[in-house]
């Protein structure tokens, strides 16, 4: 690198616009083995909008994993399967529009709760903008306080 040439800074992701601008859902049948997935399966392709929507209906106090997650949004798209690649990457979405929705002032009933998916020590957790005490807060908060 010469003097002249100036160190390359990430931009910072604007979370709010990959939710947004997500593809549609769709689903597919695999013409090859797919994380772990089989040839010949229908694989369910959600978005951040449906994995939203999943999360939203989680009863206060409750969690479910992400295989429970992923196993319903299949069934209820007539699908085997649905992608854990894409699932992933969506969930981390919805979790930082929703962590940077809680910077922004908004209280944890008005942000999708991504804590009743996300589990405070997994992969993805570590992936996040916020510390797994965050996650812990707020699973906490709402056994504590039950609707």
């Amino acid at each position: 690198m010469t003097k002249t040439d100036k160190p390359k800074t990430k931009k910072p992701t604007d979370w709010r616009k990959r939710f947004d601008q997500a593809k549609p859902p769709k689903t597919l049948v695999l013409h090859t083995d797919f994380a772990g997935i089989k040839t010949g399966t229908t694989m369910y392709i959600g978005s951040p909008g449906t994995i939203a929507n999943y999360i939203s209906r989680i009863p206060m106090g409750e969690v479910r994993s992400i295989e429970r997650m992923r196993n319903e949004l299949a069934r209820k798209n007539e699908a085997q399967a649905t992608c854990p690649v894409t699932t992933a990457i969506y969930l981390k979405v919805v979790a930082e529009v929703a962590l940077s929705d809680l910077a922004e002032g908004k209280s944890s009933a008005q942000v999708v709760p991504f804590w009743r998916v996300i589990e405070p020590n997994s992969k993805i957790a570590k992936k996040l903008s916020c510390d797994s005490q965050v996650i812990e807060h707020y699973r906490l908060l709402e056994r504590a306080d039950p609707a």
